[in-house]
């Protein structure tokens, strides 16, 4: 057997480390790229984003921000105003009417602040576990490693779950990587589908995980 293809059939957790360790030099210094100032802006950011790119989210939020600056403000505002300033995205009234239910649960509950912690984060309206994970992260509460569309892809092709809903890979993931990590794990996981192992046409033939990544699902003619 090629060493190529025992590195890729070795256990997960000896891949993970060297997965890991690339990684780490790819993305040295992984950030969102979701732009916010404020726990609700990152909040509110994260839910826009729900089947949309980062980049459409981020062109229009300055302006919804700017009009809706707190959580009071959300509250009290009709579905159909807040609906006109995201209208562009997916989903558009769905998000709006949960944005403003959601706010009034922040100031009626949480003196309009945002929690940190991910339990607290799913029971507002429209937050799953995903986003609470998201949020949750960035606010330096909960230890979570939350799993989108990417990151699923992407622990698929390289073996490191067999699982395909969410919470499942989060749990094998969890196991792989140091709690410590999970945060740049995630982020370099994210920032490595969107860009490199992309779920039409993935760039294997220069992919710096090509000899630790057994490539499943993937068709062999992608490999090296």
């Amino acid at each position: 057997m090629p060493v190529a293809q025992a590195y890729a059939a070795a256990p997960a957790a000896w891949r993970a480390k060297k997965i890991s360790a690339a990684l780490q030099k790819e993305f040295p210094n992984p950030q969102t790229a979701l732009h916010f100032e404020t726990p609700l802006q990152l909040l509110v950011a994260v839910c826009l984003s729900a089947q949309c790119t980062d980049a459409r989210v981020n062109a229009i939020t300055p302006r919804l921000f700017e009009r809706f600056p707190h959580a009071q403000s959300y509250a009290v505002a009709q579905e159909a105003e807040v609906a006109s300033y995201i209208h562009s995205l997916g989903l558009f009234r769905n998000k709006a009417k949960n944005l403003v239910a959601m706010a009034k649960v922040l100031v009626a509950e949480y003196a309009a602040q945002v929690p940190t912690q991910r339990a607290q984060l799913e029971t507002l309206p429209g937050v799953g576990k995903k986003t609470a994970g998201v949020v949750s992260m960035h606010l330096g509460g909960s230890l979570a490693f939350p799993v989108d569309t990417h990151i699923a892809r992407v622990a698929g092709r390289l073996g490191l779950s067999q699982h395909t809903h969410p919470s499942k890979i989060e749990m094998d993931l969890q196991k792989l990587f140091p709690p410590q990590a999970w945060k740049e794990s995630h982020l370099r996981l994210l920032l490595h589908g969107r860009h490199r192992c992309k779920a039409q046409k993935p760039q294997c033939e220069a992919c710096p995980l090509s000899t630790w990544c057994p490539r499943q699902g993937l068709p062999r003619s992608t490999s090296l």
